[in-house]
């Protein structure tokens, strides 16, 4: 995928104007002196593109125009990450069943509901978090160009913004969802911040490095769990299913704290993908690759031959290779799969003449996906675990009782499909009288003050 710093001119949410490729914090634009600690200054360019705070999906906007293609590509990454995530609240152990209980099974037994599971799975597990991830280095990118408009230090009050997010993260994964991805992704931004003020040669490098570590350790797992105890996994103990089969909310959360450390392991086993993805997001975005001229459906199209021609036959394999695989695939060949997807989405985006109400829909949810990834989150845990309806135990296995299998895998396909259309219709209604999600104006909110004042020092640097 090429870098090249081609000039789009395109503003607010989706910038994808690119400084020339090298362009840094010492470098010099439209004449400002070199050794300066600003991102940059363009003159005669009208400041204020990039004013909300990134959600998921990476920075919301206003003034100006979107990227069209941005906001449809984040709204199928929210309802993605829903079709991998359901199956925590609807299984044994809720979300302490995803560690005990090892690896699901891809290639199950031969009933009609174990082949759409594993079909269900396959397109979704790992995937969709990849995209979320590469849209959020996507929006880091947009982030530095408006600041490199307006002139204004880098990273300055994105540090804030990177904060505020970890909070968000924190108080998301105690009270809602201790899978939560917005710490990770907090972490990953701020040193991805910082690497945008290095040259482009650095930033290859880190990428490299951070790719080649990461898969080391994923390949070092994989033989672990190849040639180790393949019985190492145990089940879910029943103390813990009955914690989230009849636990209140209270006990959720305590359970949340006491093993925040195990529960929080997997942004810090995948953070070099988390940076790797970041990185790519970066490069993709300064490339036009979201674009909707020539240019950006060249970049996509080879995004859709190379990420499916590869990543699906890579992640068909790691399924066929058992449990033990599981990681390789998730982490490994998914990332590849979701490149493609993200050609896959543009392509079919490109040949929409008129926007319909799926498209609408999609978009936004994807202006909407801070608001839509914590709601979706936060409507399956009222629906599936003891403090709310309690359907994972009396709709499925979660109590573990034997008897089959139940209701499942239905009902937590119908779960999805119920909250993505919930998503779905209340974004759009939301939107209709309000600028924001509820969530992203809490971030404009309570990062005003710091806006202000970096506004003041930017001025006067």
């Amino acid at each position: 995928m090429t870098t090249r710093g081609k000039r789009t001119g395109t503003t607010a949410a989706g910038t994808t104007a690119v400084t020339p490729t090298g362009t840094t914090a010492t470098g010099t634009t439209a004449g400002t002196p070199t050794g300066k600690t600003t991102a940059g200054t363009t003159a005669g360019t009208p400041t204020g593109t990039v004013a909300g705070a990134p959600g998921p999906g990476g920075g919301g906007g206003s003034g100006g125009g979107r990227l069209p293609l941005l906001d449809v590509l984040r709204g199928v990454a929210i309802l993605g990450t829903l079709m991998t995530n359901v199956w925590i609240f609807t299984g044994a152990g809720g979300e302490w069943g995803v560690l005990a209980a090892g690896a699901p099974s891809l290639l199950g037994g031969g009933s009609a509901g174990d082949v759409a599971e594993a079909v269900f799975r396959l397109v979704a597990d790992g995937k969709f978090l990849s995209m979320l991830t590469i849209l959020f280095g996507a929006g880091l990118a947009i982030q530095y160009r408006s600041a490199e408009r307006r002139g204004e230090p880098w990273p300055g009050r994105y540090r804030w913004r990177a904060l505020f997010l970890f909070a968000e993260g924190t108080l998301h994964f105690l009270l809602i969802f201790a899978w939560d991805v917005l710490m990770g992704y907090a972490v990953t931004a701020l040193f991805t911040a910082w690497l945008l003020t290095r040259s482009t040669r650095a930033r290859r490098r880190v990428m490299a490095w951070a790719l080649g570590l990461h898969l080391t350790l994923m390949g070092l797992l994989t033989a672990v769990l190849a040639y180790g105890d393949g019985d190492a996994g145990g089940g879910v103990p029943r103390e813990i299913v009955d914690l989230y089969a009849h636990g209140g909310w209270a006990d959720l959360v305590a359970f949340r704290l006491q093993n925040a450390v195990v529960l929080r392991v997997e942004p810090a086993l995948t953070f070099g993908l988390l940076l790797f993805l970041f990185l790519l997001g970066v490069r993709l975005m300064r490339a036009g690759a979201f674009g909707a001229d020539a240019t950006g459906r060249r970049i996509r199209a080879r995004m859709l031959r190379w990420g499916l021609g590869l990543g699906v036959p890579l992640n068909v394999a790691c399924a066929l290779g058992g449990d033990a695989w599981f990681l390789m695939g998730r982490y490994g060949a998914a990332p590849l799969v979701a490149v493609g997807y993200v050609g896959l989405i543009g392509a079919v985006v490109d040949r929409v003449r008129r926007p319909g109400p799926v498209t609408l829909s999609l978009t936004s949810l994807g202006r909407t996906a801070l608001s839509g990834y914590v709601l979706q989150n936060l409507l399956c845990g009222v629906v599936a675990y003891g403090f709310g309806l309690g359907l994972a135990e009396k709709l499925g296995d979660g109590a573990g009782g034997g008897g089959g299998r139940g209701w499942e895998p239905w009902w937590g396909m119908g779960l999805w499909a119920a909250v993505s259309v919930l998503l779905l219709a209340g974004s759009t209604l939301w939107l209709r009288r309000f600028p924001a999600g509820p969530l992203e104006s809490v971030q404009r909110w309570a990062l005003r003050p710091t806006e202000k004042r970096s506004t003041g020092r930017g001025g006067s640097s």
